[in-house]
């Protein structure tokens, strides 16, 4: 996602701990919102989505806040994501985000993320909280996941 000074990274390091076992209160916190195609789940356009997200913050001078991107899967064909913004953007659907949210970091393969959100739901439960909806936040692509030698990927529950 993101162009750093340094070519050979699109990602910047995710560092876990602000977000691990940590609860959010978020009051209309600005995203850009755009659909990804899935098939059973499986993303089949989302680096396209990402540049095309990406080029729109950048073209209107906005920022991302902590790279933050969540993931949202609507159904087995389709997923929504959100990318946090410091402002609204020019041409692309602007939203707005309100309420608690429970985060926790998971670290592993792509392939653990069912295990994770059942893992997440006990610990939400444990924690005292009823899940509204939850959101994924991919820290980092593949490529960058594999540079740093950590894939991290946040759980992030309404509660």
């Amino acid at each position: 996602m993101s162009k750093t000074s340094e070519k050979s990274e699109c990602c910047p390091k995710f560092e876990p701990a602000p977000w691990d076992g940590k609860v959010l209160q978020w009051k209309n916190k600005k995203f850009i919102k755009d659909s990804v195609r899935t098939l059973f789940y499986i993303p089949l356009n989302f680096g396209k989505v990402m540049k095309r997200m990406n080029a729109a913050v950048e073209k209107s001078g906005a920022k991302i806040p902590d790279w933050l991107s969540l993931s949202e899967y609507t159904s087995k064909w389709n997923m929504d994501l959100y990318l946090a913004v410091d402002k609204d953007v020019f041409n692309a659907k602007n939203t707005q985000i309100t309420g608690t949210f429970l985060s926790k970091v998971y670290e592993g393969e792509f392939k653990q993320t069912g295990k994770w959100l059942e893992e997440f739901d006990s610990y939400a439960k444990e924690k005292g909280h009823t899940l509204k909806k939850k959101f994924l936040w991919y820290t980092t692509c593949p490529k960058c996941a594999k540079k740093y030698g950590k894939n991290y990927v946040v759980v992030v529950g309404e509660v």
